[in-house]
Parts: structure tokens; sequence; C-alpha cells
């Protein structure tokens, strides 16, 4: 499977004969502060349909279709080809920046014989019923890393611990072009051994089955955007 990092929660996967790109921005210096996608698509999910940093297709080329993950049945639902569970959740559990906390999902699915998980803008430790139904269902996780106002890196850790994941991939952390005041990726990295942590230095990376590594890794890609 290909990856490539946008910017903020939106990545590139390829695979499967599938490109698939996750919670999109809205582009602008004045919006997100992020520069647009406009690379095609086949499918686009997004946590939400009501957050200008996660839920804007309009600058996707090649008429994708587009997921709500917080519409998705429980059951999941099959999207050319590609099967989508999602897992409820919440913005933020404060009431910050003048407005309520909105409804959120996390959302799973398999690519090239690899077990996604995004966590979407999920601001909640993770529910223990969904920890339970993820446990050891999982190879890659895109995790939240920038801290308030989403999940604590306390609970990162403990969802962490508890699904086993191979790979963490970091996003939704600060970034010079990015108008949120979030923290920077190092306060999630310095959590752990730095054996544990490849800054790739690029915003590309590809992995196989075959080569999961056999314990947890962190993935720390550089933003395209």
């Amino acid at each position: 499977m290909k990856i490539k990092f946008y910017a903020h929660a939106s990545f590139r996967l390829e695979g499967d004969g599938l490109a698939v790109v996750t919670d999109p921005y809205t582009p602008g210096p004045e919006v997100s502060g992020f520069a647009p996608i406009d690379e095609p698509a086949d499918i686009v999910v997004m946590s939400s349909a009501t957050d200008r940093f996660h839920s804007d297709p309009s600058h996707i080329t090649g008429n994708p279709v587009v997921v709500n993950a917080v519409e998705v049945p429980p059951e999941g639902v099959t999207v050319r080809g590609l099967h989508i569970r999602s897992w409820p959740s919440m913005e933020s559990l404060t009431w910050d920046f003048g407005r309520n906390p909105d409804p959120n999902a996390m959302y799973s699915f398999t690519l090239d014989g690899l077990r996604i998980l995004h966590l979407g803008d999920i601001g909640n430790p993770l529910a223990p019923e969904h920890l339970d139904a993820l446990a050891g269902q999982i190879d890659v996780m895109f995790a939240l890393t920038g801290g308030h106002a989403t999940i604590a890196l306390d609970d990162l850790d403990a969802a962490i611990q508890a699904i086993r994941p191979a790979v963490v991939i970091p996003m939704h952390y600060y970034s010079p072009h990015g108008r949120l005041k979030i923290d920077p990726v190092s306060e999630f990295t310095r959590r752990y051994p730095a054996e544990m942590v490849t800054f790739v230095g690029s915003p590309a990376l590809e992995i196989t089955r075959p080569g999961l590594p056999a314990s947890l890794h962190i993935y720390v890609l550089e933003q395209s955007r």
C-alpha cells in the first residue's frame, strides 16, 4: 500500500487498484492554511461533514464516491468494493472555541491486505467496546497527536497499547502552514524510545503485509501541502 501525507488528517492510500483519500480539509490561507489536494481519488472518507479541517472533498478530482463516516451504519458500507466500518466518537468533550463539539467517527477498512484505522477527529478516550472490537485487528493506525482539543496523549497511548497496531502514523499535529494552535508531533514521539520512531523525511511511505514490523513502530511523514 502506498501512503502519501497531504496535511493535517488527510492522506492518500493506494492499493487494490483504488485510491482512497481521508479527511480532506478546506484549502486556503485563511481557512485551513493548507494548499489544495488537486489529485484524483476513487473514494473519499470523512470523519464528519461539518469541519473545515476534515470534510471538504471539493478540491479532489476524479469524481470520487464520498463517504461520511458518521452516517455509516453499524454493519458498515461497501463502496467500489471497499468495505468501510465506522466507530462513533465526539470531536471534543469540552465546549471550546465558542461552539458545541460535533459528532464524529473513526473508520476502518482493509486495503492491499492491510487493516487500517483512521481516528478521524476524536476528542474522547476510545470507548471500551471499541477497544475490545479493534484489539489485534489493526495493522496501521493513523493517530491524532496534537493534543487538546482532540484525544489526550495519555488516552491515545492507552488505545495504542490496547489495539496493538504494528504501525502508527501520526497526524493532526502542528504545522507552520496550518491555522490550528496544536502541539508539535515531538510531544507524541518523545513518549516512545528513539528506536521505535522513524522520521521518514518525505510525505510518502510504502507498507506491505510481509514488511510489517514485528512490534510497534511509528513513522512520521512530512506534510506535502
